[in-house]
């Protein structure tokens, strides 16, 4: 269903995994990894939403690296270049809006990539009309967006037993931003642990919580792109 793409990166270039629908065009969604990196279970979640209709591109932020140890990935997460990051996702959104034949995109990070997801849309307020970040922070003091930049519908997906993104926080971001008057809404799934959305590790997986949340972010994208 999908394909490894290369596109432009401010004079750079950058790869990712580009997944599309059967019908050949959809609305585009960008997918950000969690702190593994692009593995199989986030070329996965492009697939599914191709399944449902979108043309999805998955960017590898990590440049080919990825790993299956937290150790590792809180490394390669905090070594991750901004700008850098930042440059990338905007290639990304600049190839999906070519594959897709849309000006307007939408967002969805994990862990990681859901403060991310958060970063774009404030970094490209002119494309990203929806984001929807799962259980992500911004853990990077030099990262933190300009919330008033921010023009995308956001709805996102939280868990309540999560140390990474804990439910505190995520009603002060979720105060915050409609402080600024944005459309923002983050959900905190109860008795959810940090990344219950990853089927590949059953120790935190959720699946009638995965279900919802996805259902709602399907929809969101359907409503806004």
């Amino acid at each position: 269903m999908g394909e490894q793409v290369t596109f432009s990166s401010n004079g750079d270039t950058a790869t990712g995994y580009l997944a599309t629908p059967e019908s050949g065009s959809g609305p585009g969604v960008i997918v950000i990894q969690e702190w593994w990196g692009l593995v199989p279970h986030i070329v996965d979640v492009a697939d599914r939403f191709a399944a449902a209709g979108f043309t999805a591109l998955a960017p590898d932020l990590y440049r080919g690296e990825s790993t299956t140890e937290p150790d590792e990935a809180g490394k390669l997460m905090m070594a991750l270049n901004i700008d850098t990051a930042a440059k990338d996702m905007s290639g990304a959104v600049d190839l999906l809006q070519a594959r897709s034949g849309r000006d307007k995109v939408g967002v969805v990070g994990y862990c990681m990539g859901g403060g991310l997801a958060l970063v774009l849309a404030c970094h490209r307020p002119d494309a990203v009309a929806a984001a929807a970040p799962y259980y992500g922070l911004i853990p990077w003091p030099s990262a933190q967006p300009d919330w008033s930049a921010l023009e995308a519908k956001v709805v996102g997906e939280y868990a309540e037993l999560d140390d990474f993104a804990a439910p505190e926080g995520t009603r002060a971001l979720e105060a915050e931003l409609r402080g600024l008057g944005k459309d923002a809404t983050l959900h905190i799934h109860e008795n959810c642990q940090h990344a219950f959305f990853n089927d590949t590790r059953p120790d935190v997986y959720d699946a009638a919580h995965s279900a919802e949340a996805w259902e709602r972010t399907t929809g969101l994208f359907r409503s806004t792109l």
